[in-house]
């Protein structure tokens, strides 16, 4: 949970175990009151939409959605993926490939370039599938000009090896985080782009949240 006044970033960060909705909330309350705020003043609420784990992606849109109706406020979207090629462009990369382990022998992932007024551009669409699909975008083709990030590359250490990817190994373990969540979604809310609550939809990218037992034992 992060909130953006003007320059100051205020956050709580915690990687999820059970009980997040409850983790939520709680940080939720202690970030505005560290702010001196209270919800209604915001001028909207940026969301984690995914992709990532069905039921955190569940739980990220239907608390941002509360939140915003109960204050009335718009939300802006904002993919994991965004999250974490912001990170890789903080540290100076001009592209990034951000692969995020799907589990089920899969990655979540997608190239994206830095961006002066936006912070990130897609130059893919997020897909889902098998490590050995993945393929860098062709503006990234020079060497070293790629950064991989994500835990994507921890799970599947054969990403490494595409050609003009650097991936160190702090980006390996890299998460999404809500400090850029927040810088994303304040772009995306000044340029009108926030919806309505109850617009608000997960991307999921794929509906199978599991691998039958013959479809494990055949691996």
């Amino acid at each position: 949970m992060a909130l953006l006044a003007g320059d100051d970033l205020i956050g709580r960060y915690e990687e999820p175990g059970r009980g997040h909705a409850a983790q939520i909330l709680g940080m939720v309350d202690a970030v505005l009151a560290e702010a001196g705020v209270t919800l209604s003043m915001l001028d909207g609420i940026a969301a984690s939409v995914g992709p990532g784990a069905f039921t955190g992606v569940r739980i990220s849109v239907a608390v941002a959605q509360g939140l915003a109706f109960g204050a009335g406020l718009a939300v802006a979207a904002v993919t994991t993926l965004e999250a974490l090629a912001l990170q890789a462009f903080d540290g100076g990369a001009d592209n990034a490939l951000v692969c995020l382990d799907a589990r089920m022998g899969e990655v979540y992932w997608g190239c994206f370039a830095v961006d002066d007024s936006r912070g990130v551009r897609a130059t893919t669409a997020p897909q889902v599938g098998a490590a050995a699909a993945v393929r860098l975008h062709p503006a990234g083709t020079r060497p070293g000009h790629y950064r991989g990030i994500g835990r994507g590359f921890a799970a599947y250490p054969m990403l490494a090896d595409l050609p003009g990817l650097v991936v160190d190994p702090r980006a390996s373990a890299a998460l999404p985080n809500s400090r850029e969540m927040a810088r994303l979604g304040a772009i995306k809310l000044r340029a009108g782009e926030g919806v309505d609550p109850a617009d608000l939809a997960p991307l999921y990218l794929r509906d199978k949240v599991a691998l039958t037992e013959a479809e494990r034992a055949a691996k």
